[in-house]
């Protein structure tokens, strides 16, 4: 007698694990799967507008300092104008070159995205350090 309540407790106990462990339906399992997706666009998202945000805004810092410096430029001597002259129009260039990048910038794709931004970020960063670097030389 003994034996067979063992023996229905552990077939009741296993079959109760059986369950518990298929609690969720294939329905639950393909909602649940759409909401990750949904939470993890909405991520991707919210990061672009965010990177879109702080890059225009350096973007601007930047347009900013080279006015700044064209006109420290314009009370320089004309051997300083002509120096910098050029290196000033590439920095422009480059910079609206970064700002037609991200303003034309299409989603396609998280990989995409992820060279995309580091691609950007790095040439950001480029123009920046020779804004720097040739600010602080004229100085």
């Amino acid at each position: 007698m003994k034996n067979k309540i063992f023996t229905f407790a552990v077939i009741g106990c296993m079959a109760g694990i059986l369950f518990a462990g298929c609690g969720k339906t294939p329905e639950e399992n393909v909602d649940a799967a759409r909401q990750e997706w949904k939470d993890a666009k909405a991520d991707y998202r919210a990061e672009w507008q965010e990177f879109k945000a702080a890059s225009e805004d350096q973007i601007k810092a930047n347009e900013d300092r080279i006015e700044a410096f064209k006109e420290k430029m314009e009370m320089a001597v004309s051997a300083t104008k002509a120096e910098y002259t050029q290196e000033v129009v590439t920095l422009e260039q480059k910079n609206r070159e970064l700002k037609k990048q991200l303003e034309e910038y299409k989603d396609e794709g998280e990989g995409k995205w992820q060279e995309f931004k580091t691609n950007f970020q790095h040439d950001l960063d480029s123009v920046g350090k020779t804004m720097t670097d040739l600010f602080t030389d004229n100085g």
